[in-house]
């Protein structure tokens, strides 16, 4: 039986094609993200939809929409199916009526980031690779730490210096080399490029290579799946690197060609991001295809201090094809949600997560969302990891 329905990398710019079996970063023409492309119309015939809820609970019972094609490949934690939740306190301070978060919460190691982490290293395992790279912001680095870890890959992460604790002794726990360095993501990732050129490490940087957001994609087939296929109206998402939205809007599309919705409608998508850092509603509210790198880039939520993202394009591209917005909220707004949310919800979010609370206010006072549609908030980790930042606000 066929394990994994993907059959090439494509460039999401030139839409030059490149093989799954051979190592890839991103196309060297355009340099723009690969994306992979799966045969849907053989999985459409031989995949059946319900079946699926009778596989082993986790990411990998989506195996045939994700790039592995030996099972003895994967190596998982136990990551996927993270629970949706409704938020009715919330909901009904807000006139919502159906409200619900995502909580990411309880994948390993405390965040989204095992789903991108999982696919990715597996494939470099499937392809013979021996070491990987990364800057994060921190729970991208805890994440490949443990993944190369449970693979035997050897590790290296550049972090900004001011990470959380968290982040940093979780990685270096799992054995990876941790070099914490004076700058922010955007200056990690310049020197990951540079060591992995001349050091032969492969570099899972966002949108540097194809898999992380195969991984992440999985988060659109899980959150169709708990709808009964009928997607949610709206869908918050705070916005970083953008491979989670990224990754939600192909499940979007690809469950479509597999015939699985069971209407016509799609979710709006909306990218949140903390106004210090927010090139992404800058340059959608301008109208632009890319966007301008942010200068003096600030925010204490670590994870959407993200000054530009490599597939910047994509991201504006998604949320306008699915007719949503981009939106920027202050660092007070977003961990005077974390407090909210803890206290009426009793959800302990990451201030990333909770940025899509204090949008969601901002949505309700510009009354963008009708009362009655299906929201659909997205939590990336868990607020414990954030400790060293609560003291601030």
């Amino acid at each position: 039986m066929t394990y994994s329905y993907a059959i090439y990398l494509e460039c999401s710019d030139c839409r030059k094609q490149y093989s799954v079996h051979q190592i890839h970063t991103f196309c060297p023409d355009c340099r723009a993200a690969l994306l992979t492309q799966y045969d849907l119309t053989a999985a459409r015939q031989h995949v059946d939809r319900e079946a699926l809820r009778a596989r082993p609970r986790g990411m990998w019972r989506w195996h045939d929409f994700l790039p592995v094609h030996d099972p003895r490949n994967v190596v998982t934690l136990g990551e996927g199916d993270t629970a949706i939740l409704s938020l009715p306190r919330l909901g009904a301070s807000l006139g919502l009526s159906r409200l619900f978060i995502k909580d990411e919460s309880s994948n390993p190691t405390g965040s989204f980031k095992a789903r991108g982490l999982s696919a990715a290293i597996s494939k470099a395992r499937e392809l013979g690779i021996q070491k990987v790279i990364i800057p994060t912001a921190g729970n991208a680095g805890g994440a490949l730490a443990a993944y190369a870890a449970r693979a035997g890959l050897r590790a290296y992460i550049l972090m900004p210096n001011d990470t959380p604790r968290a982040n940093i002794e979780e990685s270096r726990m799992a054995g990876a080399e941790v070099n914490l360095i004076d700058g922010l993501i955007s200056e990690a990732a310049g020197m990951a490029g540079e060591k992995a050129r001349a050091e032969g490490w492969f570099d899972v940087s966002t949108f540097k290579e194809p898999y992380r957001l195969e991984g992440k994609k999985i988060m659109g087939y899980e959150i169709a799946e708990f709808f009964g296929y009928h997607l949610p109206d709206v869908i918050v998402y705070p916005t970083g690197g953008g491979t989670g939205l990224v990754g939600i809007w192909k499940a979007v599309q690809e469950l479509a060609c597999l015939g699985w919705l069971e209407s016509e409608k799609r979710p709006r998508l909306v990218a949140v991001q903390a106004e210090g850092c927010a090139p992404i509603p800058k340059a959608f509210h301008a109208g632009a295809e890319f966007c301008d790198f942010w200068i003096n880039a600030q925010t204490r939520a670590s994870g959407l201090r993200v000054p530009k993202s490599f597939a910047d394009r994509l991201i504006l591209s998604a949320i306008r094809e699915s007719c949503g917005t981009a939106i920027a909220v202050s660092d007070e707004a977003i961990f005077a949600a974390q407090r909210e949310l803890a206290r009426q919800e009793g959800i302990f979010a990451a201030p990333e997560g909770t940025a899509t609370l204090a949008g969601l206010k901002e949505l309700v006072r510009q009354k963008w969302l009708d009362p009655d549609e299906t929201i659909l908030l997205l939590n990336t980790a868990l607020g414990l990891k954030y400790l060293d930042q609560l003291d601030e606000y």
